[in-house]
């Protein structure tokens, strides 16, 4: 009970945020985020053609207007709409807050209860989504200031904390904490407190690869001390690894190419 009285007070924190400024001031707002966050905007004649997440996010200002006034089939009618245009879909329940933008944009999902806060950028392919069947808040909550990377899949009734980062094509089903970046499947916090609002994508740790290189690291000091205590002779069993490691390599080569 306790929690549904959080999310209620989330969303209206949000929704009286919004009207304050009003729907027509909101859209001009949201017509100036990506001018903020987009070096590739050369003039505003580009936001018409070339910009679907923002047009997907007006959209849904209006839909969502209208579903909380219980013209829920027409909201739904605008979505549905905007799904077919901008190849998104929003459900107009969702909550969004201000300067919410969407870049590129193709192939995003936000699910019925997602809540969104203010300053949140959001890539393409990303999905906030359910796992769940049953009525309640069983989707995201995107804390103001956030970054999700393109194709990251955040399922659930979770919180990614203030600050937050998700790097791209991670699968989030647990809690970030504020100013922290997860990245992985299933998605590992590897950062935390961490100041900088940038998402580099370039910067982000394998984690695969640095357990694969501990676990051969850790195969490696058991062979030794096995050789040096029981004396084993492993040299053939050394020789097959080691050509069933140069095929691997020439397979991956070859993909490569």
């Amino acid at each position: 009970m306790g929690e549904e009285k959080t999310v209620e007070e989330q969303i209206d924190k949000i929704e009286k945020e919004t009207e304050k400024i009003g729907l027509w001031k909101q859209i001009r707002e949201d017509f100036s985020v990506p001018k903020m966050n987009d070096p590739a905007l050369n003039s505003n004649i580009e936001l018409i053609f070339n910009y679907p997440g923002v047009w997907a996010i007006i959209n849904h200002r209006v839909a969502h207007k209208l579903y909380k006034k219980n013209f829920k089939i027409l909201g739904r009618m605008i979505m549905g709409l905007t799904q077919f245009l901008c190849n998104m879909d929003i459900h107009p329940a969702a909550t969004i807050g201000r300067r919410v933008f969407i870049d590129h944009g193709i192939g995003v999902v936000i699910g019925e209860t997602t809540i969104i806060e203010d300053d949140v950028l959001i890539y393409q392919g990303v999905t906030l989504g359910g796992v769940s069947l049953n009525k309640g808040k069983r989707h995201p909550t995107i804390k103001a200031n956030s970054v999700i990377g393109s194709g990251a899949k955040i399922l659930g009734n979770i919180t990614i904390g203030k600050n937050g980062k998700v790097g791209a094509n991670s699968v989030v089903v647990c809690d970030v904490p504020k100013n922290s970046t997860a990245v992985g499947v299933p998605a590992k916090v590897i950062k935390r407190d961490d100041k900088n609002g940038k998402l580099n994508h370039n910067d982000l740790p394998d984690i695969n690869k640095e357990m694969f290189e501990y676990l051969l690291k850790r195969v490696a000091l058991l062979e030794h001390h096995m050789n040096k205590c029981d004396g084993l002779d492993l040299s053939k069993e050394d020789h097959d690894l080691e050509c069933i490691y140069k095929k691997f390599i020439t397979a991956m080569n070859s993909i490569k190419k």
